[in-house]
């Protein structure tokens, strides 16, 4: 599941870039929400919120561009975005809107499940998919209530940090993960951290999913700009797809 920020060089070079995933192997995609205070996230995506609000982004105008790209993609989209802007935007117009447009889930990272009533309503009330995030210190007690609320998948983070591609990946992933489902049945998708197709390999030996987003984002930042930057980009992602182990 690759994440872009929405916008980011442009509305224009995002949406091809969506196609070009597609068309590569991406089985989800995670349309990031541009937000100024983005505290999950590193400084790569940091910098893409930072362009794509310069460049006059909005939350309408997200869905919008999401409502005209969804007839090119075969996969689902989720939406990934904080709680403010949605709350300025208004919970239920928000999740009806994103629903019309062609989202098919809602990842919100910074609002835990016990303050998420309305958001949670409002989207089993247009059948959006609700996504929670679990981490490495996420007691059983977390987990369970996680899985309660959680449609789709858990998104589950690797590493008790912001959001970066790394070298190496954390210890410990494959054992949290195990725990995760000794609790759940939920399919659970590992990200942060995640660059490489050596991870990529490494982490779909055991996880339902596999999520990278900073390392495609400092593509973008560093090719937006040129006209075969879909085609980068579809590489990458084929690259990624080709490492993933399919288990039985």
């Amino acid at each position: 599941m690759p994440f872009v920020t929405a916008g980011d060089p442009s509305y224009d070079v995002t949406g091809r870039c969506l196609v070009a995933m597609v068309e590569n192997g991406a089985d989800l995609i995670e349309l990031g929400i541009p937000f100024s205070d983005p505290l999950a996230d590193g400084p790569t995506i940091q910098r893409a919120s930072q362009r794509a609000l310069a460049g006059g982004v909005t939350v309408q105008g997200i869905l919008g561009f999401l409502r005209e790209v969804r007839r090119d993609l075969t996969v689902p989209v989720v939406l990934m975005g904080y709680y403010n802007p949605i709350h300025r935007y208004g919970v239920s117009r928000f999740v009806e809107n994103a629903r019309a447009a062609g989202a098919d889930g809602l990842i919100v990272p910074d609002l835990p499940p016990e303050e998420a009533g309305a958001l949670i309503a409002a989207a089993r009330s247009a059948e959006l998919d609700t996504i929670f995030l679990l981490a490495p210190t996420s007691t059983p007690a977390r987990i369970r209530r996680v899985s309660e609320v959680s449609r789709g998948f858990i998104y589950y983070v690797s590493l008790a940090g912001v959001t970066g591609a790394r070298g190496e990946l954390p210890g410990g992933v494959e054992t949290a993960v195990q725990g995760v489902r000794e609790i759940t049945k939920q399919p659970v998708c590992v990200g942060f951290g995640i660059s490489s197709p050596e991870q990529v390999r490494a982490i779909s030996r055991f996880a339902d999913g596999v999520i990278v987003g900073s390392a495609l984002v400092g593509l973008m930042e560093e090719k937006g700009g040129d006209p075969d930057c879909p085609l980068r980009v579809g590489t990458f992602i084929r690259n990624l797809r080709s490492a993933i182990v399919h288990k039985n």
